[in-house]
């Protein structure tokens, strides 16, 4: 064929494709990459285009003139049809070239059909080299992950068949417009609105309608009542000055993140403009719950003695459960469990300060770990520590034993609510994690100076440091001193990127999934060793290069995203499949608690429906993809 006639062949399938989404997008050199290399095949009616027995389809399908009819095979239903047509501009098979795994559906032409025929090897180039394409077939898994979600709460529907979803908008939960007041109203003005309005708060407003502060029924004996303040004072003097707010699109669960983060007890929606457009209280969140989350915070802070931390601990729990029941998202259900487990740990400490004279010493309780990350499950041991000053007029030994004292009752006690002793020993009461500031700053430059095995594993779990109470300004201090380390010693970081690569997804060649990583659990794969580390690893290491402050793993990826000039669409796709297994382990840890059984975060792929198979091997794909960024940005 003549070259102009081969480019008029060339022009004509473009404009033929360009027709269709995602095509009509796509960069103009992808689209002539695709156009030059897509072969027209005519299937005639009732021909089988692709049958499961095919094994990994080498070829990639778009419709350009016919119908193909695509049924499932096999008991498994991994989608929501059972059959479907797929029209002139649709593709397939998406999923199964994607995960270079056998189809699940059998594809034949329902009359007769034209079909542009591209070679998986081509699919996969022009993936990489199109970004609209790339997050087109993103998007397909996406739609896989919410299936897997709506699974998940059939699953789970018996126990969340009476409440109601935390996934339910502001906008939904407002009942009637705001009662405000401006800066110039005085407390009497105030308490009367209220009082007739029969209102537990008021809202003040400027001059634009947007919030400046907030009155609360709590806040009339400790501002107003026992200080005697006037009742002609103007609100601003006893008001709560930057109170909290939410765009009406966020949800009820987001409300209630912040209400167990900040100790609130009312969130304010507020519109694009941040004009206030009504409150939401913890009585509006209560009734989405069995186990209230006023309840939950108030009994643990108040709680006058152990036995009700241990019951408010089984509460934190279940609401969890119920959370995961109704298809809250990892990302979200991980942080409100390490927001609750914060506050808990938080009035462990204030019991054990009152029969623990620290007075006057600068110190802070250090989380490490997951907890340090915001992203403990239903499954999760102890990792803390304690930074502290220890002045010129102390003995320094002397005010450790004191500290050591004081971190074995904390230990004991978060032991007996639920969070078992650390196996290696990483707790405050261990003289090795109790250390002052600049001793911490010593062994941190010690293990980025000489980064043999037991320091890069040192790294891994206390780089990810957050301060839980005390002097928080400590552990700021400490963090910068660890940027700094690590901008002028950039070895270390390739040497933590060798570290990371050291663990692989476990991806087979002939079967999806390796599963004899561990031979005393045949057949099952670890998700936190095998899954979750391979991206925690790697979002460590970029956020150090970035000088990121945020430990958690998404925010991390998210942010080092921003500053070192990475795709937002790959991006949310890893940032999708590390979701995703923290909710496959989510979900083991609690039929393995439910039933009796210790929780562990093994799962026997073998066991799951095909279509949790299909995303987990997914999400490992993403896994792949991240750790050979992370090979070519260190040249490894």
């Amino acid at each position: 064929m003549s070259n102009s006639a081969t480019q008029m062949l060339v022009k004509a399938t473009a404009d033929s494709l360009r027709q269709h989404s995602p095509f009509d997008r796509m960069e103009p050199e992808a689209l002539r990459f695709l156009a030059e290399r897509a072969k027209l095949g005519y299937f005639a009616k009732d021909t089988r285009i692709l049958t499961p027995e095919s094994g990994p389809p080498k070829t990639f399908y778009i419709i350009q003139r016919g119908k193909v009819g695509a049924s499932q095979v096999g008991e498994v239903n991994v989608t929501e049809y059972s059959s479907l047509t797929l029209g002139v501009g649709e593709c397939f098979p998406i999923g199964a070239v994607t995960a270079q795994r056998a189809s699940t559906n059998l594809y034949a032409a329902l009359e007769d059909t034209f079909c542009y025929q591209l070679d998986a090897d081509d699919f996969f180039a022009l993936m990489r080299m199109s970004q609209v394409f790339n997050l087109f077939c993103t998007q397909y898994i996406a739609s896989l992950l919410n299936q897997s979600r709506k699974q998940l709460q059939v699953q789970f529907a018996q126990r969340a068949a009476e409440q109601q979803t935390l996934n339910t908008s502001l906008a939904n939960l407002l009942k009637r417009p705001p009662v405000t007041v401006t800066a110039a109203a005085t407390l009497r003005q105030v308490l009367e609105n209220m009082a007739e309005e029969h209102l537990g708060s008021m809202v003040v407003v400027d001059e634009q309608s947007k919030p400046i502060g907030i009155f609360t029924q709590s806040d009339l004996l400790k501002r107003v009542v026992l200080p005697g303040v006037s009742l002609e004072s103007p609100i601003t003097a006893v008001m709560t000055a930057h109170p909290h707010t939410l765009h009406l699109g966020a949800t009820a669960y987001d409300a209630a993140l912040a209400m167990a983060m900040h100790g609130i007890r009312h969130v304010l929606g507020v519109d694009g403009d941040g004009k206030l457009q009504g409150v939401i209280s913890e009585r509006d969140l209560f009734t989405l719950q069995r186990v209230g989350l006023r309840q939950i915070r108030q009994s643990i802070e108040k709680a006058p003695d152990m036995a009700t931390l241990k019951q408010a601990s089984e509460d934190v729990a279940q609401l969890a459960m119920n959370m995961l029941a109704q298809g809250v998202g990892a990302e979200q259900l991980t942080q409100f469990i390490s927001a609750l487990n914060d506050t808990l740990t938080r009035r462990i400490i204030e019991l054990a300060l009152v029969r623990h004279d620290l007075y006057g010493i600068e110190w802070a309780w250090l989380s490490f770990g997951s907890e340090g990350r915001e992203e403990q499950t239903f499954c999760t041991d102890q990792d803390n520590g304690i930074i502290y000053v220890c002045p010129d007029t102390m003995d320094r030994e002397q005010l450790q034993l004191r500290l050591l004292e004081f971190a074995r009752d904390v230990n004991d006690d978060l032991d007996a609510c639920g969070f078992p002793r650390c196996k290696g020993n990483i707790m405050a009461s261990n003289p090795e994690w109790c250390l002052t500031l600049e001793e911490w700053q010593e062994r941190f430059f010690d293990w980025i100076r000489k980064p043999h095995p037991v320091a890069l594993l040192n790294a891994t779990i206390f780089f990810d440091f957050r301060p839980l109470y005390g002097k928080g300004y400590l552990a700021d201090r400490l963090r910068l001193a660890l940027f700094n380390l690590t901008q002028i010693n950039p070895s270390f970081l390739r040497m933590m990127a060798a570290n990371a690569l050291q663990v692989v997804p476990p991806l087979g060649k002939i079967r999806d999934f390796v599963t004899d990583l561990e031979p005393d659990y045949p057949g099952t794969i670890d998700l936190k060793k095998y899954g979750a580390r391979l991206f925690i690893d790697v979002a460590r290491i970029y956020s150090l290069a970035a000088a990121v402050h945020n430990t958690n793993t998404v925010q991390r990826l998210r942010q080092t995203a921003n500053k070192l000039g990475q795709g937002q669409d790959d991006v949310s796709a890893v940032v999708e499949a590390f979701n995703y297994i923290q909710l496959l382990r989510l979900r083991h840890q609690h039929l393995e608690t439910d039933g009796g059984r210790p929780g562990d975060n093994r799962i026997d792929p073998d066991k799951l429906n095909e279509l949790d198979r299909r995303i987990l091997k997914e999400a490992f794909r993403q896994a792949r993809k991240l750790q050979l960024r992370l090979k070519l940005d260190y040249q490894l």
